[in-house]
């Protein structure tokens, strides 16, 4: 088994407005610190929302400088055309849904159509960057869209999915042991898979992953908890606890160098 790719996620929790005092980064000082503590706790990959404007290649810049974290640049809601600064500013990896979007939080709801020809688009655009796309997959819909766009040669093997449970809206599916393994049972080819739970069955299947050849996404954006009732004083933390639960299981986290090797960046 490979060693196992760990990606944080550093935007507050949709789902938990109701915590006070987060330290939830949001100046460029404050998220390359963030990705910086993340990497230094044994992440792999830091998920980060870039800003629409210049502060994008500042935050991509700025991190780069200080540590070898992949940069995966994540919002998949926005539509394509406003997505450019995440091109320019060359992150290691774009975050793309492969389905419609639809999202209910706390305070807001997300619906946002995404078409099989801006599909085709992104990969010519990641290409063209020279960025690896991870495709983000609700259900097997999203496994139909992705074969599309490699049936069409548009794709570079591996293709990174990460799997979404338990996220709330119309593309929501239940964070439970079968669920899992049916979504893993159908991947298409030469796929890498890592798993999204936003609630507190992350444990759960997380553990499943970490068995099963698979990744693992933590962070505030998907459980900003440690456990059922205490919340995390940072990512760092959270990074902390599955690097020690990978460790119990005898799996080794992968550095940014082995898993650009396996990601193919």
């Amino acid at each position: 088994m490979e060693n196992m790719i760990l990606t944080v996620t550093t935007a507050n929790s949709w789902i938990h407005p109701e915590i006070k005092n987060w330290p939830d980064p949001e100046s460029v000082d404050e998220l390359v610190q963030c990705a910086v503590e993340c990497y230094e706790a044994g992440a792999t990959i830091v998920h980060v929302h870039l800003p629409r404007d210049d502060r994008a290649f500042d935050i991509v810049n700025g991190i780069r400088d200080q540590c070898d974290i992949i940069i995966q640049a994540g919002m998949s809601s926005y539509p394509i055309d406003q997505r450019q600064n995440d091109f320019k500013s060359k992150p290691d990896m774009l975050s793309i849904i492969l389905n419609h979007h639809d999202e209910h939080f706390t305070q807001m709801h997300v619906n946002q159509l995404h078409s099989l020809e801006e599909y085709e688009i992104y990969a010519r655009k990641c290409k063209q960057f020279n960025i690896k796309p991870e495709f983000e997959i609700w259900h097997t819909g999203s496994y139909w869209n992705l074969q599309y766009l490699i049936d069409k040669g548009l794709l570079k093997a591996p293709h990174v999915c990460t799997l979404f449970f338990d996220w709330p809206g119309g593309t929501w599916s239940p964070a439970t042991p079968d669920s899992y393994l049916f979504r893993v049972k159908y991947i298409p080819e030469n796929c890498l898979h890592t798993i999204s739970v936003m609630s507190e069955k992350q444990t759960a299947i997380a553990t499943l992953a970490i068995a099963n050849g698979g990744n693992v996404r933590v962070g505030t954006e998907d459980y900003p908890f440690l456990y059922s009732a205490r919340v995390a004083k940072n990512n760092a933390e959270i990074v902390k606890r599955i690097v020690k639960l990978c460790k119990e299981m005898d799996r080794e986290i992968a550095t940014p160098k082995e898993a650009r090797k396996l990601l193919v960046l």
